[in-house]
């Protein structure tokens, strides 16, 4: 049952209203150069980040109610994660202009953590919060969504090729760019539950009441602001970040992981919770893989492009030994999550076992804070533990990889009952 409470134009004006009102003192540094302080840099031009990122996830979700085809699912589906995006561009940007500085390195942090905050912690987040609201002990996906874990598989699977070359490249960019844009061509032929077009939650439900012209002007409106307040954010945010872990002695490189990160997921993870909290556990899950997709696909391949504008010519971004094995871990974290996910469900135990791994890693790497040589280890072995644990999930699970294939890929109408029928023709547990 949907407890959340109706969505009305005038507390949509007042949740408006505070995004705005974050975004203005960020602006009025970027106009006037000034910098205060690293800290209070980083702290107001996050904000103006997080505020213009909530007003991209209104107005995108106001969207997808209207367009659902081709180009325009993956404007979309850019848009939503543009302000991760714009961070790590410029991040990589700088690493082009500077090859040997540790721009190189925080591009490919900034990444991982995305990558890594989502499926170690949205992800169980999602089924926690459900289980707390409804005691029900899983998620249930829609056949429909056998398509995003199969193009997350495919990213996946070519992601270790990456660790090979140590180096992702114009073919990565070619080949990912490819499987993304696979993807929303794919998505964009699936059909919808019925329950989607209704109570969409969250402030941008009232956008959905206005006529559609008004509609229209104001996902414009919201697009516009909140992409050129990121795009002036960007870079102080990014470069605030860093002065503010030497200033304060905390490694940056950790700060640009995990903290730079949360700021530009949280618009994103507290439309998934609002789906969730509103009775829609399924469709919270789903914009998470989704997330997920773009990040480890779209993201990943456009970072050589960064690198190289800044570079002025064709580059690669390289993976040192340190780099190496967070991205082994990111892209053993995700076949572990993928590998829970093939029954189309994400269960309890499924969900808290990702989060106490991520605590690991996090524990792991503060425990070694400054030991370069056991921090490396350390994430080397908790690496082979996704591993071990994802390829006992997939063997158990081995008879449903084609029949999820042949869904996910090819099937053209696949049902679309969200929660309630037995995930692929399989008995309820």
């Amino acid at each position: 049952m949907n407890t959340a409470k109706p969505a009305t134009l005038g507390r949509f004006l007042i949740y408006l209203g505070i995004a705005v009102a974050a975004t203005v003192p960020a602006i009025a540094l970027r106009a006037s150069g000034w910098r205060p302080n690293a800290l209070l840099d980083a702290g107001l031009f996050g904000a103006a980040i997080l505020a213009a990122g909530f007003m991209l996830s209104w107005g995108a979700e106001t969207a997808e109610k209207r367009v659902s085809q081709g180009l325009i699912v993956a404007a979309i589906a850019l848009v939503t994660v543009l302000p991760e995006y714009a961070v790590d561009f410029y991040y990589a940007y700088a690493a082009g202009q500077a090859p040997n500085s540790n721009y190189v390195h925080y591009a490919a942090a900034n990444m991982t953590g995305a990558n890594r905050l989502l499926v170690g912690l949205a992800w169980p987040l999602m089924v926690i919060l459900h289980w707390l609201r409804t005691r029900q002990r899983r998620i249930d996906l829609a056949p429909v969504n056998a398509a995003e874990i199969m193009f997350l598989m495919i990213g996946t699977a070519w992601s270790f090729t990456i660790l090979v070359r140590d180096a992702i490249g114009w073919i990565d960019s070619v080949v990912l760019v490819g499987i993304f844009a696979a993807y929303v061509w794919r998505v964009s032929y699936l059909p919808k539950a019925e329950e989607d077009e209704d109570d969409e939650p969250g402030p941008a439900a009232a956008l959905g009441r206005l006529p559609p012209a008004r509609q229209w002007l104001a996902m414009g409106g919201l697009t516009i602001v909140s992409a050129a307040v990121i795009l002036a954010s960007a870079e102080p945010f990014a470069e605030s970040m860093v002065a503010s872990g030497r200033l304060i002695g905390i490694d940056e490189f950790l700060l640009i992981q995990w903290l730079a990160p949360l700021a530009s997921e949280a618009p994103a993870v507290t439309i998934a919770v609002l789906f969730v909290l509103s009775g829609r556990a399924a469709n919270g899950l789903a914009t998470m893989i989704s997330d997920k997709i773009n990040q480890w696909t779209l993201l990943v391949g456009m970072l050589p492009l960064a690198m190289s504008l800044g570079a002025g010519g064709l580059t690669a971004l390289p993976l040192d030994a340190r780099q190496h094995e967070e991205f082994l871990l990111t892209a053993a974290q995700s076949l572990f999550g993928i590998a829970l996910l093939l029954r189309l469900r994400l269960g309890l135990w499924g969900g808290l076992a990702l989060a106490a791994l991520f605590a690991a890693q996090v524990g792991l790497t503060l425990a070694f804070l400054g030991d370069e040589a056991r921090t490396v280890a350390s994430l080397t072995w908790l690496s082979w533990a996704y591993l071990a644990l994802a390829a006992a999930v997939l063997a158990a699970n081995a008879r449903r990889l084609g029949h999820l294939f042949l869904t996910g890929l090819f099937a053209s109408h696949p049902a679309v009952h969200r929660g309630g029928e037995p995930p692929l023709g399989g008995a309820k547990a």
